[in-house]
């Protein structure tokens, strides 16, 4: 009996729904992918911020794993919100541990509203650890600027950046230029392990609904992936994915609204 395509979201739970895990699973149900989950974090958030959070012990990350890797057949994986120091070596040590397909590395470090996600001193064990088993890494410029140790202001430093990630081990980079001042198409740039590199142009939205973006692209790559498909076309649908859920944007709470995880046409599930 052939299975099912799995995948796995490695995160922490946003209560308002629109980011972390809970974006994860809409998004890759919706890709027509089973999604499983390794909770990291919870957090108590909304669209206006968050107002608190608490790590779970590796004791019960590791038993996650191990529950998973006993049953079910996962054929790619990401990481989101991982709190702190203990809880990356958790997820590091149990990922070498098991072969859960490509890993998609999204490295979560301020929601929305400016609260801190990863510590200070857990930046430097993602660097180091996490980085190299990376299958794509993707972060935002502010990501990016903290991870490559250099300011980014223009396209030109987006492909320096990408060049410098690239040293501390990943197969693939994705910088998401969302946050470049100087730009007014959000354009991404991507380089690839084969030494190819494009960029991903879309047209900048005006809107405060994009609560979830970084999660939900990455989880979309991660689905694309556990159906078989080549990374540079999972980054593709990721970005048009992404694109039409801020796009035809719906109304939920009173800050950073979430992302409309409906929009991305069905049809485009078709292989």
């Amino acid at each position: 009996m052939k299975q099912f395509p799995q995948a796995l979201t490695i995160a922490g739970s946003d209560s308002g729904g629109g980011a972390g895990m809970q974006a994860d699973l809409k998004t890759i149900q919706s890709r027509h992918v089973f999604a499983t989950t390794v909770l990291v974090a919870v957090t108590a958030q909304n669209t206006l911020g968050v107002q608190d959070a608490l790590a779970l012990p590796p004791a019960l990350i590791d038993a996650q794993f191990a529950a998973l890797a006993d049953d079910l057949a996962i054929r790619a994986c990401k990481t989101g919100m991982l709190a702190d120091v203990p809880t990356v070596q958790a997820v590091v040590a149990n990922l070498k541990r098991y072969d859960f397909g490509p890993l998609v590395v999204d490295p979560v470090m301020i929601a929305k509203g400016g609260a801190p996600l990863l510590t200070e001193d857990a930046i430097a064990v993602v660097r180091t650890a996490l980085f190299p088993l990376a299958t794509l890494v993707t972060p935002n410029l502010p990501e990016a600027e903290k991870l490559a140790e250099m300011p980014i202001t223009n396209r030109a430093a987006m492909q320096r950046a990408a060049t410098v990630l690239m040293t501390l081990g990943p197969k693939n980079v994705m910088i998401k230029g969302g946050h470049l001042d100087d730009d007014d198409s959000a354009s991404d740039y991507v380089r690839l392990a084969d030494g190819s590199a494009f960029w991903l142009p879309a047209k900048r939205i005006a809107t405060r609904r994009t609560h979830g973006t970084g999660d939900t692209l990455s989880a979309c790559i991660t689905a694309e992936l556990a159906k078989g498909r080549p990374l540079a076309s999972a980054i593709r649908t990721g970005k048009a994915y992404v694109e039409a859920a801020i796009r035809e944007g719906i109304i939920v709470g009173h800050g950073h609204g979430p992302l409309n995880h409906w929009a991305y046409p069905e049809a485009a599930n078709e292989d």
